[in-house]
């Protein structure tokens, strides 16, 4: 077929399998019947609000059925859905939504009072849809979501005058080198065939070549039908495409009844369920799920689930070790990648068999590459920029600059090099260095060290301050504020943690204080990052 475009591949999987699950979220079940018909409600309502061709639909919800149905909506009547971190102050959402020219907003009531500040000043936004949640209701400046999409329209499905392409994009903001959001845009045909095209490579199923074949093959006695737990946020990559790769064969996504991550609960729903994959990020979730199967051992019937996936953090062979050994007939699949760079690199580990921390084996499209754009060859020893060809992003949105420097031209390929440094191994597997930036990734969220330091250097008693990474054994990397303080003041972390949780997202604020008599800035006023993290981490009494 010419290009692919989710839409169609979801509805005719909703009319091949009309009653079977396709998104559940505690008591609350959504046939793939229900699915189809409510995202093409959702769809008239955004095309008779005057939304056209690529116009942008910002979801600004935590996880939930109304997630996927918006994305769904969008495909269909040929517009971009925007993800949205729910975690944003409104600074930082009014950013994101005028950076993405949004004309279109869905959101959980319970964010009203966090968007009354800047929804003035969003002059694009053609239509607000509320989720009304518990003790939250619908503001009367919104359309209730519930409403719009028990209101089936007369003609199926829904279209934008103009059809669908497989050019029609899908943007994924992430966080950018200046601490600043930036959407990476996916064409809908590149981001089906990075995701697998309705078949698995790692289980030997090749991608399909049309929707009548992947109907068959979902049809067919030998598929089974995925059941997928994203614990991880929809509002990331892993969670979303995770989320995507389930449903394009005709699979079932649930998420977690709460909004904060119980490891009791998942267990529960996992078994409850029968779910068959469960999709996390790192030791941020499995930490707390081990120790849960630690403190109960025998508690759950684990016996459904065929895989655990987890990209965007680190995930250590100990502790896969650990969950294998309650699910041993599992596999643990760690994917390294990127919002701009599906497919970097992988990790498969198995009972007996657990990958090595950070240990991974290139993608068939990978390379490693020195900065003047030379091969570097395994086992050499020479330190490299990885790289991904194949199926890419356009670039990012409405920014040509970051886009030349992340997608290069080497060998006459197209690539995308995020800025991931790393070694490659005589046996071809990469030994990851880190980001050449300085970066601090918890628990998956990507946290730069410039906007907290400038969120602190507000703070009356704060003469100057520098933001580190310290390790933390659950989220990978915990934040560290190294503070040189105004003459005689002695500011202590729950206030300076205060202060920047008022200014940014929650994560962001520092979970360690380190206070010196000078952060020792140069004449040009740049700080030896390395430098101040060792200082910071003998201060705290961790190996340097």
């Amino acid at each position: 077929m010419a290009g692919w475009t989710l839409a169609p591949v979801w509805e005719a999987i909703a009319a091949s399998q009309p009653q079977t699950p396709a998104l559940i979220q505690g008591a609350r079940e959504i046939s793939w019947a229900q699915f189809d018909a409510r995202a093409d409600a959702l769809a008239a309502h955004f095309l008779a609000k005057g939304l056209g061709r690529q116009a942008k639909v910002a979801a600004y919800l935590f996880n939930g059925p109304e997630y996927l149905e918006s994305y769904f909506a969008a495909f269909k009547a040929g517009l971009a859905p925007v993800n949205t971190n729910y975690r944003y102050g409104p600074e930082e959402l009014f950013y994101l939504f005028d950076n993405a020219d949004a004309e279109a907003i869905v959101f959980h009531a319970g964010f009203a009072e966090t968007l009354e500040p800047i929804r003035g000043r969003l002059g694009k936004v053609k239509t607000w849809v509320a989720v009304a949640e518990p003790g939250h209701a619908v503001p009367a400046w919104a359309e209730d979501y519930d409403a719009l999409v028990a209101r089936a329209p007369a003609s199926r499905p829904v279209r934008g005058p103009s059809g669908l392409s497989g050019d029609d994009l899908l943007l994924l903001y992430t966080g950018g080198t200046t601490g600043m959001p930036k959407g990476v845009m996916w064409r809908q045909d590149d981001l089906f065939n990075v995701l697998g095209a309705g078949g698995n490579a790692a289980m030997g199923i090749p991608p399909v070549t049309s929707i009548p074949e992947l109907i068959e093959r979902i049809g067919g006695p030998e598929h089974l039908r995925p059941v997928t737990i994203t614990a991880a946020p929809l509002m990331h990559g892993t969670g979303q495409f995770s989320a995507f790769i389930s449903l394009n064969i005709g699979g079932t996504v649930c998420c977690l009844p709460s909004r904060k991550f119980d490891p009791i609960e998942l267990w529960n729903e996992v078994e409850r369920l029968k779910a068959t994959n469960i999709v996390i990020v790192g030791l941020a979730f499995s930490t707390p799920m081990l120790e849960a199967l630690e403190a109960n051992p025998g508690r759950w019937d684990l016996s459904s689930v065929r895989a655990m996936s987890s990209s965007g953090s680190m995930w250590s062979q100990e502790n896969k070790r650990g969950l294998l050994g309650h699910i041993p007939q599992a596999m643990i699949a760690d994917s390294f990648g990127s919002s701009e760079a599906v497919g970097l690199g992988a990790s498969a580990s198995a009972a007996g068999m657990e990958a090595p921390t950070a240990a991974f084996m290139l993608g068939p499209n990978t390379a490693v590459f020195t900065e003047d754009g030379r091969r570097v060859e395994p086992g050499s020893g020479e330190r490299g920029l990885v790289a991904v060809s194949g199926f890419l992003p356009q670039g990012y949105y409405k920014d040509p600059e970051k886009t030349a420097k992340t997608f290069k031209v080497m060998e006459g390929v197209r690539w995308s090099v995020p800025g991931d440094w790393a070694e490659v191994n005589a046996d071809g597997s990469l030994k990851l260095l880190g980001r050449g930036s300085v970066c601090i990734n918890t628990g998956g969220e990507k946290v730069f060290p410039e906007e907290v330091e400038e969120a602190l250097k507000t703070h009356a008693e704060v003469r100057d301050a520098v933001v580190v990474g310290v390790p933390d054994s659950r989220f990978g990397e915990r934040i560290c504020a190294v503070v040189e303080p105004e003459g005689g003041a002695r500011p202590d972390l729950p206030a300076l943690s205060a202060h920047v949780r008022s200014q940014l997202a929650a994560y962001k604020a520092p979970r360690e204080l380190v206070l010196v008599d000078t952060i020792g800035r140069a004449p040009n006023g740049k700080v030896d990052y390395k430098a101040i993290k060792e200082r910071a981490l003998k201060e705290l009494g961790q190996p340097v």
